[in-house]
């Protein structure tokens, strides 16, 4: 098969959803105590994965899926050539695996991108116990839509014909998701390699580095290793806006 799957064991200090700071991402809102103690019954806390191993394999029966708690995780499928296509990045409180949900197998393998931890929440569990608390349905149903949204604007931003554009969209997507965290929006550091970026954005490595350094030349960023500062966000969402113009109707 793949790399071999390697984590370590449950954590015995069992974090409750309430008190983890990521509840208000990866919980509805609506949940009452009673619910979210039931929901805590069957999440699998404390699986963690040092960088470069796989939290589930492309074609592997699909089981559980996967809350990031720490680090980030990136999503790929090999391709009918035998290339990896990488199709995602998931940062803390994202969900990983629900593209796979209506199938019996993974759709493309995750792979943690740095030392990782996930909440697992195995579906039949979760399945039923969404039966029975129709807030947690609902919430469900929102997060596969917004996984559909999600795949809708990557084939849009992959249409684009201009790399500024690409890396543009891409800094600003994490910029919001960081923020999201109640992290800084505009000092971060990127938890993927330069490589996997531009496997992502269908570019060269090379175009991608160019680029980089474009943006910092025009005072747009900083860049020190994966290390990113956003100087002027405004600026880069307007070389979004610049190229959607300059593309023909």
């Amino acid at each position: 098969m793949g790399q071999r799957i390697t984590t370590a064991q449950p954590s015995p200090v069992k974090i409750t959803c309430n008190h983890c700071s990521l509840s208000n991402l990866c919980l509805p809102l609506a949940l009452d105590d009673n619910d979210v103690n039931r929901l805590e019954d069957i999440v699998q806390q404390g699986q963690t994965f040092n960088r470069g191993a796989l939290v589930f394999e492309q074609q592997a029966p699909f089981k559980s899926c996967f809350v990031v708690r720490s680090g980030a995780v990136k999503t790929s499928v090999i391709t009918e050539n035998g290339e990896e296509q990488v199709t995602g990045f998931f940062l803390p409180g994202e969900i990983v695996g629900l593209d796979s949900m209506s199938d019996d197998i993974y759709s493309c393998t995750a792979k943690a991108l740095e030392y990782t931890s996930v909440c697992e929440l195995p579906f039949s569990q979760l399945e039923h116990l969404a039966t029975h608390i129709p807030t947690l349905q609902h919430h469900f149903f929102q997060l596969m839509s917004q996984e559909i949204k999600n795949s809708q604007q990557l084939s849009l931003l992959l249409s684009k014909n201009s790399a500024e554009e690409r890396i543009a969209s891409l800094l600003l997507s994490l910029s919001s998701r960081f923020k999201r965290r109640r992290l800084s929006p505009t000092h971060f550091n990127l938890p993927m390699s330069r490589s996997d970026i531009a496997n992502y954005l269908g570019l060269a490595v090379e175009t991608v580095s160019r680029v980089i350094t474009r943006f910092q030349s025009q005072g747009l960023i900083k860049a020190q290793g994966r290390e990113i500062q956003l100087l002027d966000i405004e600026a880069l969402q307007a070389v979004t806006r610049e190229f959607s113009k300059c593309r023909p109707t």
